[in-house]
């Protein structure tokens, strides 16, 4: 083995893998060479292990068998006795989850002990609905927003749903309407202050949202409800910035300065502002706060609001008797131009975007032009930065989903300026995360817990998925993915108890918009081409495939017969929770967002045609309610 591969592997990078068709691909060189000079990957002394709940804890080296002293999260101490075995030095008999610290002689590190798995659903089965809240009609804004979402969550919970799943709700970038993905957020300890409750209903609302006007119109009725806060409302937001520290203030003032570049000279990011506005300490900086004090101040209250305005949603939902309320979901990383990366440049990967590598969806790979938390930052920091962000996410969740839950284990890095076969899997941390993972998913909800699902969709490595059901961490079973190895769909009496059932997700076609091949059109249409023979021929094939599975009479022209029996189906899985999507619940025939596109599908900006008290009113929803509920 060379040096260059010597260091690879010491550094985590992964040589050879195996493709989506279980074929061995291998790295080249130069991609290993490119990887490596933006890794931060120098000796990292261990000041942090982990283990379940009586497990053995393996400490790093240096430590010695002998007496010790482990101090408990409670405050408690006592006296250990580390063992030998093997050549390695252990303490074991911990029987209480939580972050501890160790000491012997002038060593210390913290001790992590996890329950043995994520928190349980509710006995039982049960249904929930998945929402976008910009799409929601609630309100009657341009858009929907979190209010919006207190008002579906509690017409959702009078009809029986226990769980209401939404898109990531991370910060963007206020000052740039052009970036409203959610899932490419500026930073994930924050909220979306475009979501924040203020200004009056507007009469008529477009089916579709334009961003351009709605995005400054929200911040410019924000800044109105700011100048004009009662004197206690003011007191208490000053409060809450003050306990938020020095993350609040940096997010603020990045949100400034974003908003002031961005205006003065069109720069997108912070690696386009002047030199001396890249250090977050830096003296300019410190000049820019001191002369824009009430604009940092006013994103921090925009902050505030946010938050305040996904507390309510979170009540309403359990108000409600949702048993489990709101499922937040996490998105895997971050813009490498965002808060999070100007800020805590160290937390991240720079230099690297993350992505997935070639396959046959893919032939080119995908490059996701986000960056993810350093496997290297999270160990010399004692993970800080990763149980920071699962505190923000679960704040005010009953559950939470972890977009592609592989990242946990790997995630494919590519050097900027490269493409996506480029690149190469980082190993991360796994073990240590998903620990933390389940303390944290204990800890939330107040104490009450939340359960963890993982997306496991796609290509997964063998075992994966077994290791996610040991840890009580929920899969996904989304009914257009559930295919043997002919091709025919598996009954969803066959599925698996150890994940939720869907009938589809926000990136893929609705079952309407399938049956009626709409996904195909829209692929053709980019394409610039009609959709061709062998594609009819294809889904034809397949919807033969799904009513043999799914109806129990001839199969229809029509998509509602086919939503109800999707509906049916998903519902009489023996998962414990089937969560349905507003647009499946509704028979739309559109989906939220198109993988892939930017500007040729309207991704993230459409409406549902009506709220879900008005449209749970019309007898074919009420029906495929009824049948949840029966179920």
């Amino acid at each position: 083995m060379s040096d260059l591969h010597d260091r690879a592997e010491a550094a985590g990078l992964i040589r050879q893998w195996q493709d989506a068709k279980g074929e061995d691909q291998l790295v080249s060189d130069e991609a290993l060479e490119a990887i490596l000079a933006c890794l931060d990957d120098d000796a990292i002394e261990e000041r942090f292990v982990s283990a379940d709940v009586g497990g053995i804890v393996v400490l790093p080296l240096g430590w010695r068998a002998g007496p010790a002293e482990l101090r408990l999260e409670s405050g408690d101490t006592r006296k250990v006795a580390l063992s030998e075995d093997d050549d390695r030095v252990c303490l074991t008999g911990i029987a209480t989850p939580g972050y501890h610290h160790l000491r012997q002689d002038d060593r210390e590190l913290t001790v992590a002990i996890a329950p043995l798995r994520c928190p349980s659903p509710p006995a039982g089965r049960h249904w929930g609905s998945a929402v976008q809240i910009p799409s929601l009609r609630e309100g009657h804004g341009a858009y929907g927003d979190f209010a919006s979402l207190a008002q579906a969550a509690a017409t959702l919970g009078r009809a029986g749903a226990a769980a209401v799943a939404i898109s990531p709700v991370h910060a963007l970038f206020p000052a740039d309407a052009s970036r409203f993905s959610p899932y490419a957020p500026s930073s994930r300890l924050f909220r979306n202050a475009w979501l924040a409750p203020a200004g009056e209903p507007v009469a008529e609302a477009e089916e579709l949202i334009d961003w351009s006007t709605a995005a400054p119109d929200r911040m410019r009725d924000l800044r109105i409800v700011y100048d004009r806060l009662s004197d206690a409302d003011r007191t208490t937001f000053a409060e809450w910035r003050q306990a938020q520290g020095e993350r609040l203030q940096a997010q603020a003032v990045f949100d400034a300065l974003h908003g002031y570049f961005l205006a003065r000279n069109g720069a997108s990011g912070w690696q386009q502002w002047p030199d001396e506005f890249h250090d977050p300490a830096g003296e300019a900086v410190r000049g820019f706060v001191a002369d824009h004090a009430d604009a940092v101040a006013f994103h921090a209250f925009a902050q505030w609001h946010a938050d305040r305005g996904l507390a309510r949603a979170a009540d309403a939902a359990r108000e409600a008797s949702m048993a489990i309320g709101l499922i937040a979901d996490l998105a895997i990383g971050v813009a490498g131009d965002g808060a999070d990366s100007w800020s805590r440049p160290q937390d991240v990967l720079t230099g690297l975007s993350i992505g997935a590598p070639p396959d046959p969806l893919g032939p080119d790979g995908q490059n996701w032009g986000i960056t993810a938390l350093s496997p290297f930052a999270l160990r010399r920091q004692g993970f800080a930065p990763f149980i920071g962000t699962l505190r923000a996410i679960l704040a005010h969740a009953g559950g939470v989903r972890i977009d592609h839950a592989l990242g946990l284990g790997r995630l494919w890095v590519i050097p900027e300026g490269r493409t996506a076969d480029q690149g190469a899997y980082l190993t991360m941390p796994f073990d240590h995360m998903l620990r933390i993972l389940k303390i944290e998913a204990h800890r939330a909800n107040d104490g009450r817990g939340a359960i963890v699902i993982g997306e496991d969709l796609g290509t997964v490595p063998p075992g994966f998925r077994d290791v996610m059901a040991d840890a009580g961490m929920l899969g996904m079973r989304v009914l257009p993915f559930e295919r043997d190895t002919e091709g025919d769909f598996v009954p969803s009496e066959d599925w698996s108890a150890d994940a939720i059932a869907m009938t589809a997700t926000h990136d893929i076609a609705t079952v309407a918009g399938w049956w009626q091949g709409r996904d195909l059109e829209w692929r053709a249409t980019i394409a610039g081409k009609p959709v061709s023979s062998d594609q009819q021929d294809e889904r034809a094939d397949e919807r033969s495939r799904l009513w043999d599975k799914i109806g129990d009479h001839p199969m229809p022209q029509e998509a509602a017969p086919v939503v109800d029996a999707a509906i049916s189906a998903v519902a009489s899985s023996p998962c414990p929770l089937a969560i349905i999507p507003a647009e499946d619940l509704l028979g739309l025939v559109e989906q939220p967002n198109l993988p892939g596109t930017i500007d040729e599908h309207p991704n993230w900006r459409r409406r549902l045609p009506n709220t879900l008290d008005a449209a749970f009113a019309d007898p074919v929803v009420a029906t495929r309610i009824a049948t949840l509920n029966a179920r």
